[in-house]
């Protein structure tokens, strides 16, 4: 009788044990296993999501004639300079006269940039005037540009040409291209589309 009584004793310290070492094993996965995993896993999450939506460069379409190697239409980053638009006609030939062009002038879309040809007397030839749509390659100044000169500015036609000068002759001079607000038919996104082209 005393047998099956020393053998229900060693089960029940087996199971006991048993109990003991899975208490120990979830004790230690819930303490230290855990806090070592959360670290790797977080910034793992943000760096896959960023590579996977890259961002798209806005562009222009820029006319680039005169004395450019090879003249045509070029789309460039938007935010780019009337030299970087040179530079993709090939650069300027040997007959360039580049003092008369602003280089440093940012682009704006549907803008035709000419590069005039130096005259064998040493000066330039007279580039055409622009034609309508298209915006010279150095800034226009808003208080002394003849309503023509303001009707050759991309988004601006003949009507609001005149209304800009006749708010001009009401109001005064303009000293900040933001003042255009005022003018009717004018808004932020065509005020955002001449900076850069016009200086008060």
């Amino acid at each position: 009788m005393e047998l099956p009584a020393l053998s229900l004793s060693r089960r029940r310290a087996l199971a006991v044990g048993v109990l003991l070492v899975v208490a120990a094993v979830l004790l230690f996965r819930h303490l230290g296993g855990g806090a070592a995993a959360r670290p790797v896993a977080g910034p793992l999450r943000p760096a896959t999501r960023r590579a996977a939506a890259p961002a798209a460069v806005a562009r222009v379409v820029v006319d680039v004639v005169g004395a450019v190697r090879r003249p045509g239409l070029y789309r460039l980053p938007q935010g780019t300079r009337i030299a970087d638009a040179v530079a993709s006609a090939g650069g300027a030939t040997a007959k360039a006269e580049l003092a008369l062009v602003n280089l440093a002038a940012p682009l704006a879309d549907g803008e035709q940039i000419v590069v005039p040809v130096r005259s064998p007397g040493g000066g330039a030839v007279a580039a055409p005037p622009p034609a309508a749509g298209t915006s010279p390659s150095a800034p226009l100044d808003l208080n002394t540009a003849t309503a023509d000169q303001l009707d050759a500015l991309p988004g601006i036609g003949p009507a609001t040409a005149a209304k800009i000068v006749a708010f001009r002759q009401a109001h005064g001079a303009f000293h900040s291209v933001d003042e255009l607000d005022a003018v009717p038919g004018i808004g932020p996104s065509r005020i955002a589309q001449l900076k850069g082209l016009v200086i008060p």
